[in-house]
Order: structure tokens, then sequence, then C-alpha cells
């Protein structure tokens, strides 16, 4: 039975247990590529490198903006600093974004959804 692209991995959100071989590990679930994580679901990230960022790769976080507060945005194994009109397009949803290393937006996002925060983490998978 093929994979729905427009079906969440997890119609939740999860805590990353784990990173790296280009994929990512939650809920007892493995994922190769990219992850998008809001917080009512899962989805795969279709992006590989920062500048493949824009509107149209944050789509959902665009719909789904009422129940998010911050989104994190892990870079992968780069430095990225986000255009200025998609950070300003973000900020007059009330998003407050914050770019960074892959493995660190993990460990913030963690910690986030354990404190109860409405946070979404837009993540690179890194090798």
């Amino acid at each position: 039975m093929p994979v729905d692209p427009e079906a969440p991995h997890l119609p939740r959100a999860a805590e990353i247990e784990a990173y790296g071989k280009g994929g990512f590990i939650f809920d007892t679930m493995s994922h190769q590529g990219s992850l998008l994580c809001l917080p009512d679901a899962v989805w795969a990230w279709s992006v590989t490198k920062p500048d493949e960022i824009d509107r149209h790769a944050l789509r959902r976080v665009f719909e789904g903006h009422a129940g998010i507060d911050t989104l994190l945005i892990g870079t992968g194994n780069d430095v990225w600093i986000m255009p200025r009109n998609l950070r300003e397009a973000l900020r007059g949803l009330h998003i407050m974004a914050d770019t960074m290393m892959t493995g660190p937006a993990i460990r913030t996002y963690n910690i986030m959804i354990g404190e109860r925060r409405r946070v979404a983490a837009a993540l690179i998978a890194v090798p």
C-alpha cells in the first residue's frame, strides 16, 4: 500500500528520540529525510538545505499558525540567517522564529514540548 504524502506520520506532537544518518526516530518510528513537527502532527518535509526554506516550504506552519507561538528551524549542519521577509511574515502571525543547527533545535524542541509550549520545529536531516 503506497504512503499518502498528504497524511502525517503521526497525528500528534512527539519528542525526537534520536537523529543522524539522514533521519530521525520519534515515538518508536523512524523516518529518513527531514521533518516538520507541528503541535498536532509530525510530517515528512522535503527540504534538504536551508536555501530551500521559504513560505511554500513552511505552508503547514502558515496554515496552522493559530496553534504555534514558536517555530524552531533546524538548519542541518549549516548556519543560516532567515530572510527578513520570511521572518516578518511569521512575526505578522505572532510566531517567533529561531534558526539553529538541527541538534540544538531538537534539544530545544524537546524541552519546549515537555513544557507543553505551542512550538513547531522544521528539522533538516543531517548525515
